[in-house]
């Protein structure tokens, strides 16, 4: 067995990461790419709770150029995650990797609702568990919503699982000579305005003590590298306290 570096993450995974490249709610490729990783890890013997987004179904960003309310595009939005939920466990379910799925909204016919007890418990004997419905509350994002439910879980680190390798001080796809930060504290990031995550969740990382992984999900190997504290350029930019 190796020797972990974190037995117990929480993935902060995007609605868009299940896309790819592709203009599908899911890309089979991608989706079973990322699925392989988080197996690996709980094959490590690492215990792994997920947020996922619902940005593949609908991004509340949008509300205004469709004439909705902030409050209700953001229970649109939750209910995405919801959809993406239900999907990931039948995924991961798929690859023989034990599942459980709690939502911060009440739709208890379907998803069984959020109750910490329940959830330590069901993770303490080996489930993944999927968080849904970010906090069940408009105006904060899943960031927020992954904030707290690593620091519930009483995780050892928040992994942000993004399209890129790390945090730049400007948009690399757009600038050649973006520079990217192998480390950062909370303070800078919120300093320098860095968009890798929304204010809201940075304070609550800083005051809890979670630090963040940001990493690119798509690269070989990136949550494993991660979990065995290996050195290696896809591991990201390190966000402490």
């Amino acid at each position: 067995m190796q020797q972990l570096k974190y037995e117990r993450i929480l993935i902060k995974l995007s609605g868009e990461a299940l896309m790819g490249s592709s203009q599908n709610m899911f890309d089979p490729s991608t989706t079973s790419s990322i699925l392989s990783q988080i197996k690996s890890v709980t094959e490590l013997g690492v215990e792994v709770g997920i947020v996922i987004g619902g940005g593949n179904i609908f991004r509340g960003i949008k509300a205004d150029e469709l004439g909705l309310q902030r409050a209700n595009a953001d229970y649109m939005g939750m209910l995405a995650t919801l959809m993406n939920g239900i999907a990931l466990k039948d995924f991961l379910s798929n690859i023989n990797v034990k599942t459980k799925i709690y939502s911060a909204l009440n739709v208890s016919n379907i998803i069984k609702g959020y109750n910490r007890d329940s959830m330590l418990s069901r993770l303490t004997d080996g489930n993944v568990i999927i968080f849904v419905g970010g906090t069940g509350n408009p105006f904060f994002t899943t960031d927020s919503g992954a904030a707290l439910r690593a620091i519930e879980m009483n995780a050892n680190i928040l992994i942000k699982a993004t399209k890129v390798d790390g945090v730049y001080d400007k948009d690399p796809v757009k600038y050649n000579d973006a520079v990217k930060y192998n480390t950062l504290t909370f303070d800078d990031a919120i300093s320098k305005n860095l968009k890798v995550m929304d204010i809201s969740a940075f304070d609550l990382c800083k005051e809890h003590k979670m630090n963040i992984q940001v990493c690119n999900i798509f690269q070989p190997k990136t949550l494993e590298n991660i979990v065995l504290g290996i050195e290696a350029t896809n591991t990201g930019t390190y966000i402490h306290y």
